[in-house]
C-alpha cells in the first residue's frame, strides 16, 4: 500500500495521474466525498461523488477504512476498493490527507507513506488562485484558509516515510515511480540490475532522514519551527 498526503493545490493529482499512466499492477483507490464536482471531475474517476446521508450510513456499516471532515465535506477510503485491487494481485496508491493518514497508518503500520510538498506558500497560493479561476470564481478567504491549513499539515511531515517537493513536475513523477519501485525490490528480496541500483539510490535521496537539505527551505517558508527532520 502506497499512501500519498499533500496540501490543497500541490499538484498531487497531476502527480498521480502522470504515475499511474508510468507504473503497472498500482491500482488507484478512488476516495468518496460529499463535495460536489470541481471543473472536468468526473464521477468514479477523481471521486465518487455522494450524498452526505449516503456518507453517513457507509460510516455506520463500517464501510470505510479512513475517513475525515475538510472544510465541511466528508472525505474516505472504502475497504471494498483496496480488497478488490488485492485480490488481483496488484498494489495499491491511496490519495488521502494528513487526518486519513494517520488513520492508515494505525491499521495498516507497513504502508509506504509519501508526503508532497509545494516548493513555497506564493506558489501554493498561485495554483490555488488558479484553480478557483478554472471553478468559476476566486474566493480569497478560502485560499487563506488552505493557506493556513497547508501549513499545518506540512508540520506532520515527519509522519512520513517519504518527502517530495513538487517545484518541478517531472521529476517528482520520477522521484515518485523510483520509490514505488525501490519498495517493491525491498519487499521482493530479488537480484538487482545496476538500473535497480540506480532507481534505488533515487529513493533513498527522498527518505526523510536524507531530505533535510531539500525540505528546509520550504519548511521555513511556511514557518515551520523546529524545522529539523527526524531520522525514519
Amino acid at each position: 500500500m502506497f499512501l500519498i498526503s499533500a496540501p490543497s493545490g500541490s499538484g498531487k493529482s497531476t502527480l498521480v495521474n502522470q504515475l499511474r499512466s508510468l507504473v503497472e499492477n498500482l491500482e488507484f483507490s478512488v476516495s468518496y466525498t460529499t463535495r460536489p464536482p470541481r471543473g472536468s471531475e468526473e464521477e468514479a474517476r477523481e471521486y465518487h461523488f455522494i450524498s452526505r446521508e449516503e456518507f453517513q450510513r457507509m460510516i455506520e456499516a463500517d464501510e470505510f477504512l479512513e475517513y475525515a471532515d475538510v472544510f465541511g465535506n466528508y472525505y474516505g477510503t472504502a475497504r471494498s476498493s483496496l480488497t478488490h485491487a488485492f485480490e488481483q494481485g496488484k498494489d495499491v496508491l491511496l490519495d488521502i490527507d494528513v487526518q486519513g493518514a494517520a488513520q492508515v497508518r494505525r491499521k495498516v503500520p507497513d504502508a509506504v507513506t509519501i508526503f508532497l510538498m509545494p516548493p513555497s506558500p506564493e506558489i501554493l497560493a498561485y495554483r490555488l488562485r488558479n484553480r478557483s479561476r478554472a471553478e468559476g470564481a476566486v474566493q480569497e478567504e478560502i485560499i487563506r484558509r488552505r493557506l493556513a491549513r497547508a501549513r499545518d499539515e506540512i508540520e506532520n511531515y515527519r509522519e512520513y516515510d517519504y518527502i517530495l517537493v513538487n517545484d518541478i513536475l517531472d521529476r517528482a513523477v520520477e522521484e515518485m515511480a523510483a520509490i514505488v519501485a525501490a519498495e517493491r525490490m525491498r519487499r521482493n528480496h530479488g537480484s538487482q540490475t545496476p538500473d535497480d541500483e540506480e532507481l534505488i539510490a533515487k529513493a533513498e535521496k527522498c527518505r526523510q532522514r536524507n531530505s533535510e537539505a531539500r525540505i528546509k527551505p520550504v519548511l521555513q517558508a511556511f514557518g515551520v519551527v523546529n524545522a529539523e527532520a527526524a531520522p525514519v
